[in-house]
């Protein structure tokens, strides 16, 4: 496989990197797949922060229609706010973590915006998208290019600890936005960044294009820390070799503790004034965080300079709980003097659990060979990260590449050319379909016992498919069977279920949860075996996918997997 080869037939791969505090977008042609050009620089206004990704944010009007996204919205709302013209504005940044932290994700879902007004989540992620597309095609006309909608192969990330209702949900984002079905492929982010610093040519990773190379992928963005473990394989592509894992590590986890410590030194009442009549003093203190807490490193002692608004003194003066300077705390004016050893504090809380949990991935016999640990996304710029995990003592190479910040962004672009470029994937989870067996007095349990047609049966028996750890090359389908109860039987119905444990025995165990239902319409037959019917269920992929074959017609039917319930 060459560096430079494209498997895709549209006219170019356009992906968006969708993410927890920003995102953006890049775009490349099959010609020249490497030749990656990013989204134009956004400016924040205030210029305190220029980036080549945008904040994840969305501003709508009182009557809910879409007004401005990123570091526009951000600054319409402060304006809005300073005039006191926000009231029934709905303004929402980083609401990506809903759909991670919501328990029963359906299309119903709501999320809360800045002032906790709710709205459907659905609504909110199909404008941001449909801002990156619009914004994407504004550009490529803008540099002459001939390419129409139907021209462009989108690609977009997601976290690969995600569970299928999450990535549907970004699917029917994206064609809510106005991207067809069959032109979005989700891509997994540390799966995009391993991707592209394949081909990166910085020497430190060169040698994750040896083939054999084993290494680990660390992404640390602003909600999530995402981990998988790949092995550069022969053949040029890549295979995972743990199943992917990950939690709520992120930069932004920081952000929430320099708040709480800001509110804890103005006082509760101050901060919430603050945050409703001083919003854009509100998003400098952020922006001015977000480019300072980069900068943190684990040597020296002193103090560490803040610049903070006044208005915020002046409110905590005016709650009488602004004189509360000490040997670490001086707050004079605007500025605040802070011991660097309260600061290095506050990201206490995700660097240790990411260290853990990395600790953890690498006790596991079947990873004592891993060669290196890559570490990508924006929190992994931050020096205090990158010296916890030189000092963790792995006894594993650490690389950084250039511009960790952008390997997923570009990564997706590469895959979007290179599709099957991972050739196994090693499942998360057992999955599993509900079955009704004969009932079996020595093994089931006499609460799921049911009588149907007759004859005694066990009632929400779970069938497993695929086992947790199970290794499964791209593109594999996995049968199972299926038959009528009845002749007259019409539409079938399968009830795919996913669960954490090993050999769950009922749909009902602890720890199984509902995965999805496919709905099909079953032929007529003279006889019940005229209804028997095949199930293939595609698990190697970024997405399960699903197709059924009437075994007498050998005739595929049309039907679907749907995770989401209205």
């Amino acid at each position: 496989m060459a560096d430079a080869e494209s498997h895709c037939n549209r006219l170019l791969v356009a992906a968006m990197d969708f993410g927890t505090t920003y995102s953006g977008y890049a775009f490349s042609f099959p010609g020249k797949p490497l030749d990656i050009h990013n989204n134009p620089n956004w400016n924040a206004g205030s210029e305190k922060l220029i980036s080549l990704k945008n904040p994840t944010c969305v501003l709508l009007k009182p009557n809910e229609e879409f007004h401005s996204f990123g570091f526009e919205a951000e600054n319409k709302y402060c304006d809005l706010a300073e005039d006191d013209e926000h009231h029934g504005w709905y303004f929402f940044r980083r609401f990506k973590m809903a759909l991670y932290e919501t328990d029963n994700l359906t299309t119903a879902t709501t999320i809360d915006d800045i002032a906790g007004k709710k709205m459907s989540a659905l609504t909110v992620f199909t404008h941001a998208v449909r801002y990156l597309k619009d914004h994407l095609l504004n550009t490529l006309d803008n540099r002459d290019n001939n390419a129409s909608i139907n021209d462009i192969q989108f690609v977009i990330t997601v976290p690969a600890i995600w569970d299928e209702k999450a990535k549907q949900f970004m699917r029917l984002a994206a064609t809510s936005a106005g991207i067809k079905n069959d032109q979005l492929i989700i891509a997994l982010e540390p799966e995009a960044a391993s991707v592209w610093c394949q081909v990166e040519t910085d020497n430190n990773q060169n040698v994750l294009s040896k083939p054999g190379y084993k290494y680990m992928v660390v992404d640390l963005g602003g909600g999530t820390a995402d981990i998988t473990v790949h092995q550069k394989m022969i053949d040029g592509n890549l295979t995972e070799i743990h199943k992917a894992t990950g939690g709520a590590w992120g930069g932004n986890e920081v952000d929430k503790a320099y708040l709480e410590m800001l509110t804890k030194l103005s006082g509760t009442e101050a901060m919430q004034e603050f945050k409703a009549t001083q919003m854009i003093d509100y998003f400098d203190i952020l922006r001015d965080f977000e480019t300072k807490k980069r900068s943190i490193t684990s040597d020296g002692d002193g103090k560490v300079t803040i610049k903070i608004p006044i208005s915020l003194r002046e409110l905590a003066m005016k709650y009488g709980v602004a004189n509360k300077n000490d040997k670490d705390i001086l707050w004079t004016g605007d500025k605040l003097r802070i011991q660097i050893s309260l600061i290095r504090q506050l990201f206490d809380g995700p660097i240790k659990g990411l260290i853990r949990h990395v600790e953890d991935l690498l006790s596991d016999p079947k990873m004592e060979d891993i060669d290196a640990i890559l570490l990508v996304g924006g929190f992994s710029e931050c020096q205090l990260v990158n010296a916890a995990f030189r000092d963790a003592a792995f006894n594993k190479k650490l690389i950084v590449p250039n511009e960790p910040g952008l390997a997923v962004l570009k990564g997706a672009v590469r895959f979007g050319h290179l599709p099957d470029i991972v050739s196994v994937r090693v499942s998360r989870y057992a999955y599993g379909r509900e079955i009704w067996p004969d009932f079996d007095q020595t093994k089931h349990d006499v609460s799921k016992r049911s009588v149907q047609l007759g004859k005694p049966i066990c009632e929400e028996v779970f069938y497993k498919i695929v086992s947790v750890g199970e290794e499964i090359p791209y593109g594999k389908e996995i049968k199972t069977t299926g038959s009528a109860f009845h002749i007259d039987q019409t539409i079938a119905t399968i009830v795919l279920y996913s669960s954490l444990q090993e050999n769950p025995m009922y749909v009902t165990s602890p720890g199984c949860e509902f995965l999805g239902i496919v709905r099909f319409t079953l032929p007529k037959g003279k006889i019940l075996e005229d209804k028997n019917h095949t199930i293939l269920l595609t698990f190697g992929d970024t997405e399960l996918k699903v197709r059924v074959i009437i075994d007498k017609t050998k005739k595929e039917v049309e039907t679907s997997l749907q995770c989401l319930q209205n």
